[in-house]
């Protein structure tokens, strides 16, 4: 699966992948902003193992490596809930440090939540942000998220506890917004 935008090309994580990735993903920072799942340090084994999680031809694809001039600069992707749940996704995205601040996150995130809504069966898409990244938040707003509310004390990562940010996208509003 490949995905466009004016900038970046987003397609499926490949072994080839790996060195990069490991160069990129290995970066306190970025954990610090991201559920415990994605790791730290960035073993080779990490990376393996990722990438082998995401090469079953038989799924929908739903994670993509975000390139911009043929190098490698991220990952975005979504989960769809399950149960009563189901027609709700979560997403989330990253970048390497040298490539924050320059709009590629709002560009990947506007184009996976197009590619989610028309290829899922969904009526919203949902984002939680770290109350410490303000940048996050902001993003997701560029990219017509809107603010849903605030649950105190939700998280904790790194031995603090913080407050997560969710943000949200119904199916009409993207489709008002986006869809002439």
């Amino acid at each position: 699966m490949e995905l466009k935008t004016a900038r970046l090309y987003l397609r499926d994580w490949r072994s080839g992948d790996k060195e990069i990735l490991l160069a990129i993903a290995n970066n306190r920072k970025i954990w610090r902003n991201l559920v415990d799942r994605f790791p730290h340090p960035y073993t080779p084994a990490e990376a393996d193992k990722w990438l082998k999680s995401n090469n079953d031809p038989e799924k929908k694809k739903n994670t993509f490596a975000i390139f911009y001039e043929q190098s490698l600069i991220g990952g975005i992707g979504f989960e769809p809930k399950a149960d009563v749940h189901r027609k709700t996704a979560t997403i989330g995205y990253w970048l390497g440090e040298p490539y924050w601040g320059k709009g590629f996150a709002t560009e990947a995130l506007r184009v996976v939540t197009a590619y989610a809504f028309n290829t899922f069966d969904l009526e919203r898409i949902e984002a939680g942000v770290f109350a410490w990244n303000p940048p996050s938040a902001h993003v997701l707003e560029k990219a017509g998220y809107t603010l849903e509310g605030t649950r105190q004390n939700a998280i904790i990562k790194d031995g603090e506890i913080t407050s997560e940010v969710m943000y949200r996208i119904l199916r009409k509003d993207f489709e008002e917004k986006y869809t002439d």
